[in-house]
């Protein structure tokens, strides 16, 4: 069973996006490693801004955002620096919280839809 709905996972996003752009400081690296963390925020910010003005639908963020999952788990091996202890940590920490969210989202909305069936 999913456990969390669009509003509840919006909001996480957003969070996430927080954490991509003040967590290279607090964990105390810079560069490219931290401009990298900055464009996949702003993706992942500009994913959230479509889905909640309805340009997109859930079920496609949820295909994008699986997508960008897999950029932040593998961008230490694509880019270089799986060496940067910090940076590459970083980047699994938040790549493993952004999937356990999405493995725990309801992105066909089925949780909603089961609420409002009768009950017989």
């Amino acid at each position: 069973m999913r456990l969390i709905g669009t509003w509840s996972h919006l909001i996480i996003d957003v969070a996430i996006v927080i954490l991509l752009v003040f967590g290279p400081a607090y964990a105390g690296f810079a560069g490219r490693q931290a401009d990298l963390a900055w464009v996949l925020a702003g993706a992942l910010g500009l994913l959230v801004a479509f889905t909640f003005v309805k340009a997109i639908r859930f079920v496609v963020h949820g295909v994008i955002e699986i997508v960008l999952i897999a950029i932040v788990l593998a961008m230490p091996w694509l880019a270089g620096f799986a060496r940067g202890v910090h940076s590459r940590n970083f980047y699994l920490f938040a790549g493993v919280v952004m999937l356990a969210i999405w493995l725990m989202t309801d992105f066909r909305r089925l949780r909603s839809s089961a609420r409002k069936q009768p009950t017989v």
